[in-house]
């Protein structure tokens, strides 16, 4: 063949041989095509003939599954028909069973109801029965009730005439008899009383005096605090005169930049080189106090470096304050207290109380009553932190209305410190009654701090006005004859009248007198009222 188509490209040309390539390539695909085309149909005609059996043998299977549950069916028929049946059966028997015993329920119930009816028949009988004995009882009573009535009515006359009797006798109608009666029981219950609070009184102070003093003795000589005078003005002394204008300002433009930005009003007068602050508010003095005096160290005096000494005087006293907080609490040696309280407390650094620094006094005031209830084996941390708080409410006092001690007592609570800490603060002037011992050691120690000589001091002025206003209190009641204030205001002597205030009455005269001194006057420490009763009997021998 090789051969052959050898001979044939040779002999003839290259055209020829391309065509009968073409020719013989086209008529392969042609037989190709041809062959898988019958292979196709062959498969399809054998795949038909299976998918036929196939079918046929599922249709014989279905016929086969048809008769099969048609017949179960019929089984199943019948069984349900059979249990059907059964379950009537049961529940008849059941309903009758039901319906005898609810039968014979019934003819209980009915005997039952014949005996009530029975038993009800005799009962209205008998109530009846007991109604017209009742009847023959109320007319019987009302009978008896007409006779009361009219012995009554006879002896309210022999009363009337009695008491008539006994008016003209004694020259007294009842209300002024009652009166007279109710008066003399009263003075004896109070003379008794007087008597046996006095013996109470005298007894308390045999014993408790010994150990009090022992006590007090101790905590006074292991304390001691440095005492402050400002009040309500501030000095900054001046180089010379000629900074006063300075400090003043083309048209007072600087001093009231300066009393705007400090709230503190200036007071610059003819006293030579002094500049006088004045105002309430303890902090904002200070704020101004050091703000002028680096103005005046700075030489530059004009509105916007005073406001900008201010905003940095203030940021520098806000450390301060905290500082002094915490200060007094490591001091105190007591822990856990809130930030706002700690800065409250450093406030009180610039507050003073009748020239006794409320920062030292509060100091003072935590360590010995720290000292007290040790001794005593209480709680030290208790007594403290209470002796530390009790005077917070003078840092707000002035910027709020309200007391001290009410004052102090809600930031107590704000602050969320104990109710036992509120009532030593709020009792520690004896407003309240205190809860605790720890809250008594507090107000003890209040007044040694405030009592002590050196503690506290006050103007001329105030002085006379506070002795004053302690004589007229005095003299205010009923049978008082003089009232003299002696020992620097501590004591008031107070002479009664005898014929009108006797022994019992003056124990309550002096009581009342106390009273009315605690809520109306202020002053430091304790008052002493001595009420002196004196009877003179005077005779001329002939």
């Amino acid at each position: 063949m090789n051969t052959i188509f050898s001979l044939l490209l040779a002999t003839m040309d290259m055209g020829l041989a391309i065509a009968l390539i073409l020719v013989l390539f086209v008529l392969g695909i042609g037989a190709a095509l041809g062959a898988w085309y019958l292979t196709k149909k062959h498969l399809e005609k054998v795949a038909k003939l299976k998918s036929e059996q196939k079918l046929d043998e599922t249709s014989k299977r279905v016929e086969e599954m048809i008769k099969s549950a048609e017949a179960e069916c019929k089984q199943l028929k019948k069984e349900a028909i059979l249990e059907s049946k059964e379950q009537d059966l049961k529940r008849r028997n059941e309903f009758e069973q039901e319906m005898k015993e609810k039968r014979a329920e019934q003819q209980r119930m009915e005997a039952r109801l014949g005996k009530q009816e029975d038993n009800l028949e005799k009962r209205e009988s008998e109530i009846s029965r007991k109604e017209q004995s009742l009847e023959d009882r109320k007319k019987d009573l009302d009978k008896k009730m007409a006779e009361v009535q009219k012995t009554q009515e006879q002896v309210s006359h022999q009363q009337e005439l009695m008491m008539a009797e006994l008016e003209r006798i004694a020259q007294l109608t009842k209300e002024e008899a009652k009166k007279q009666l109710t008066d003399e029981i009263l003075d004896e219950t109070r003379r008794d009383l007087a008597i046996e609070v006095r013996n109470l009184e005298q007894q308390a102070k045999e014993e408790a005096e010994l150990n009090a003093k022992n006590i007090i003795t101790l905590a006074i000589q292991r304390c001691a605090a440095d005492q402050a005078s400002e009040t309500t003005v501030s000095v900054v002394p001046l180089p010379n005169d000629d900074m006063k204008a300075r400090i003043i300002g083309r048209e007072g433009r600087n001093i009231r930049a300066l009393e705007n930005a400090t709230g503190i009003e200036l007071i610059i007068d003819d006293t030579p080189e002094v500049v006088i602050l004045s105002g309430f508010d303890p902090v904002r003095r200070e704020i101004a106090r050091i703000t002028l005096e680096r103005l005046i160290a700075d030489g530059r005096i004009h509105p916007a470096r005073i406001e900008e000494t201010v905003e940095k005087v203030t940021k520098e006293l806000d450390q301060q304050i905290k500082a002094a907080g915490e200060n007094a609490m490591f001091e105190v040696g007591i822990f856990g207290l809130h930030p706002e309280i700690i800065k409250l407390i450093g406030r009180l650094k610039f507050r003073t109380s009748y020239g006794q620094n409320v920062y030292r006094h509060s100091i003072e005031v935590a360590q010995l009553a720290g000292l007290m209830a040790q001794e005593l084996g209480l709680d030290v941390n208790f007594a403290k932190r209470a002796g530390l708080l009790h005077d917070i409410g003078k840092a707000v006092d002035h910027e709020q209305e309200g007391t001290h001690i009410q004052l102090g007592a809600d930031i107590a609570k704000k602050y969320k410190e104990n109710s036992m800490i509120v009532n030593a603060i709020m009792a520690h002037h004896g407003d309240v009654e205190p809860k605790t011992i720890e809250a008594v050691l507090v107000q003890a120690a209040d007044a040694i701090s405030g009592a002590r000589p050196g503690a506290r001091r006050e103007t001329g002025a105030g002085y006379v006005k506070r002795l004053e206003k302690l004589e007229e209190i005095a003299s205010g009641f009923r049978g008082v004859e003089r009232s003299y204030a002696i020992q620097a205001g501590r004591e008031v002597r107070v002479i009664v009248k005898p014929e009108q205030i006797d022994d019992a009455k003056a124990v309550f005269l002096a009581k009342d007198i106390a009273k009315k001194i605690e809520s109306e006057l202020e002053y430091p420490g304790q008052i002493k009222v001595n009420v002196i009763r004196e009877f003179r009997s005077v005779e001329f021998a002939k």
